[in-house]
């Protein structure tokens, strides 16, 4: 059960990270960039939203098959497969709930910093300050998702036991065997996780309200 739970915890951590440095920047530049094509990224992001998880699964898993593109990396069904699954999912997710973020603040603080004369690094700091409970509500978004994906960690991982199997894949293999009891205490230590991140970030939010 640690093992497994573990296993989810990094993969899932580590997908929400790597799509959060792809997806805030670019949410940033969506808000507060002049370029028309931004608004390329912005439908991207829109469109990822809908984008069905088993489709990244089969694609991920289409890659890195023996015969596919990419299969000489010997990627598939490892953990590196799981997570650039989930980081493909994540996304859109977190773009989008950046955007939305991002626009609800007040789009000319920058300029009123400026104005001010106030240094860079403490204008910075305030703009920081003033975004990061968004931010911070999109990335725990992202990872609940991460943690929570099932068909695409099946494909891409296998469920093989002491390798890639994490709380979503073991519990459906629970149920598929009818041992419900261990099925209920996966999906209690999933919604234990969830619950452990969304106080963390709730406690973040307070110190930077």
């Amino acid at each position: 059960m640690i093992g497994i739970a573990a296993l989810s915890v990094a993969v899932s951590v580590i997908a929400t990270v790597v799509a959060a440095l792809f997806a805030i920047p670019g949410a940033l530049w969506i808000v507060h960039g002049r370029s028309r094509v931004r608004t390329i990224l912005l439908a991207a992001f829109a469109t990822g939203l809908g984008l069905p998880p088993v489709a990244v699964g089969l694609a991920v898993a289409f890659t890195f098959w023996r015969s596919g593109p990419l299969g000489s990396w010997d990627l598939l069904y490892t953990p590196v497969a799981m997570l650039i699954a989930q980081t493909i999912i994540v996304i859109p997710l977190i773009g989008t709930l950046s955007v939305i973020a991002l626009r609800a603040s007040d789009t000319t603080l920058p300029m009123q910093l400026a104005g001010l004369g106030i240094p860079t690094a403490r204008r910075l700091a305030l703009l920081a300050r003033e975004v990061a409970p968004g931010l911070a509500a999109a990335t725990l978004a992202g990872f609940g998702r991460a943690i929570a994906e099932v068909g695409a960690a099946q494909m891409t991982g296998g469920n093989i036991e002491g390798q890639t199997r994490v709380l979503t894949t073991a519990t459906m293999l629970a149920v598929g065997k009818a041992e419900f009891g261990l099925a209920f205490s996966y999906v209690a230590v999933l919604l234990g996780i969830m619950a452990v991140a969304a106080g963390v970030a709730m406690t973040l939010q307070r110190r930077w309200a």
